[in-house]
C-alpha cells in the first residue's frame, strides 16, 4: 500500500488488527503536547478542579472522534475523503487546507517540546538541532507507508509507556515549587474547551487508519479507548510536573520531577509517533487536493517544513492554549455534521456511494451549502459562547443547522 494513497482499498487489504489500530492511537496521544496540555492548566486551577476537567474532556472529545471511526471501516476512504458528502468535494477540500496548515503547526510543537527535553537531559546539542533531527526521522518513516509505521508503533509504544510508568511514579513524589506558578486566569469553561480542543484536533484522522481495520465497533472501541485514557493519565502529570518546575518549559519539568533522561527518552519517542500521524495525515489532505502529486514529494514537503518550523520555539510554546481553542472551534462542527450526515437519517454506505465520492463532476461536486453553513454557524457558536464554554453550543448549533437545511 502507498504511503499517501487517497483512494478506497480493498476489503481484502482489511487486515489491520483492533490492536495495532489502538496502538496507532496510543503512540499519536502519548506524546508531549497532551503532557502540555495538562501544564497550561496547572496555573489556573486547583489539582481537584484541573482533574475533573480534564476526566471530562479527555471522555468527551474522545467519544466525539470514535464515534465517526467505524466509517473508515465501511467506507474504506480516508477522513477528508469521507466528509465530501456533508460538505462537497470543494467543501471537504477547505477542511483539508485547515489540516494541512494546522498540522505544521503540530509537527513543530511536537518537535519543540521534545527538543527542550533531549537538550538538556540527553547529549546535549542545540534544540533546533534535535527539532530537526526528530523531523527529518519521523518523515523517513512515513514514507515507508502505513505498514513500517505499525511495525514502529509496536516497538516504540511499548517501551514509551515503560518510561511513562516511570514518569508517574516520579510525578507521584514531587513536590510543588516553592515559588509556584504565575497565574494565569481561566474560566472552568473555557479550560475544558482547551481539553475537548485537544482530543478533537484527532477528528480527521478517524477513518485514516480504521479503514484499514474490519471491524466497525472494534474501530470505535480502540481509538475510544486509546484516546480517552492516554489523556486521562498523560494530561495531569503534566499539571503535576508544572507545579513542581513553577514553569511550563518541558525541559525544566522533566529536571524537576527528577527524570531528566527518561523523560526526554518518553518526549522523544512520543514526538516521533505522534509525527508519524501528523505527516500522514496532512499527506492526505494534499493528495485529496492534488491527487497526481507524488507521494515522495508530499510527505518530505510536510516533513521538512515542519522541522524547518521547529526554529521558533517560543512562538509555539507562548501561543499552545490559543491554539488549542482556535483549533477547537474550527473542527468541532466539522464533528457534529459528520455525526449528523452519517447518523441522523443516514444515506446507504455502498459501493456506489463510495464511487461517488470520487467524481468531481457528480452529486458531490462543489459546495454543499449545508454543510458549509453549519460549519460556519458552529465555529460562530463556539467563540460566541466563550464566557460560558463553546464545546457544547458549536456541537449542538452544528447539527441542528445541518440536519435543518438538509432537509
Amino acid at each position: 500500500m502507498n504511503a499517501a494513497d487517497i483512494r478506497p482499498i480493498d476489503r481484502s487489504a482489511q487486515s489491520q488488527s483492533v490492536f495495532d489500530l489502538f496502538l496507532i492511537f496510543v503512540g499519536a496521544n502519548v506524546v508531549a503536547t497532551t503532557f502540555q496540555v495538562g501544564a497550561s492548566l496547572a496555573a489556573s486551577f486547583s489539582p481537584a478542579a484541573a482533574l475533573t476537567l480534564i476526566a471530562v474532556g479527555s471522555v468527551a472529545g474522545a467519544a466525539l472522534v470514535a464515534v465517526l471511526a467505524p466509517l473508515g471501516s465501511r467506507l474504506r476512504v480516508p477522513s477528508i475523503i469521507a466528509a465530501r458528502p456533508a460538505l462537497g468535494i470543494r467543501g471537504a477540500g477547505l477542511v483539508a487546507v485547515v489540516l494541512y496548515v494546522s498540522n505544521f503547526a503540530w509537527i513543530a510543537l511536537n518537535n519543540v517540546i521534545a527538543a527542550s527535553a533531549a537538550a538538556r537531559a540527553l547529549a546535549g546539542g542545540s534544540e533546533t538541532g534535535w527539532a530537526i533531527g526528530l523531523g527529518l526521522l519521523a518523515t523517513a518513516i512515513v514514507w515507508g507507508g502505513p505498514r513500517i509505521v505499525a511495525l514502529a508503533d509496536r516497538i516504540a509504544v511499548p517501551l514509551m509507556l515503560l518510561v511513562a510508568v516511570a514518569l508517574t511514579v516520579a510525578c507521584l513524589r514531587a513536590s510543588p515549587s516553592a515559588t509556584g506558578l504565575p497565574p494565569a486566569p481561566m474560566s472552568w469553561s473555557r479550560g475544558l474547551d482547551v481539553v475537548v480542543g485537544y482530543q478533537v484536533s484527532w477528528i480527521l484522522m478517524f477513518g485514516d487508519y480504521s479503514r484499514y481495520t474490519r471491524s466497525a465497533s472494534g474501530s470505535l472501541i480502540a481509538v475510544f479507548l486509546a484516546l480517552a485514557l492516554t489523556s486521562a493519565w498523560m494530561m495531569p502529570l503534566g499539571a503535576v510536573a508544572a507545579a513542581a518546575a513553577g514553569s511550563s518549559d518541558p525541559g525544566a519539568m522533566m529536571a524537576a520531577v527528577g527524570l531528566g533522561r527518561s523523560g526526554a527518552v518518553l518526549l522523544t519517542l512520543a514526538t516521533l509517533t505522534t509525527n508519524f500521524v501528523n505527516i500522514y495525515m496532512s499527506s492526505l489532505a494534499w493528495k485529496s487536493l492534488f491527487p497526481s502529486a507524488r507521494d515522495a514529494s508530499v510527505i518530505w514537503t510536510i516533513g521538512i517544513v515542519g522541522a524547518a518550523l521547529s526554529a521558533l520555539p517560543g512562538v509555539w510554546l507562548e501561543q499552545y492554549t490559543n491554539f488549542m481553542i482556535v483549533l477547537g472551534g474550527v473542527l468541532l462542527p466539522i464533528g457534529g455534521i459528520l455525526i449528523a450526515h452519517y447518523y441522523i437519517r443516514p444515506a446507504p454506505l455502498d459501493d456506489s456511494l463510495i464511487g461517488a465520492l470520487y467524481d468531481e463532476r457528480g452529486r458531490f461536486a462543489g459546495f454543499r451549502s449545508a454543510g458549509i453553513a453549519a460549519w460556519a454557524a458552529g465555529a460562530v457558536a463556539f467563540f460566541a459562547a466563550g464566557p460560558v464554554g463553546g464545546t457544547l453550543p458549536s456541537l449542538v448549533v452544528s447539527v441542528v443547522i445541518y440536519v435543518m437545511l438538509r432537509r
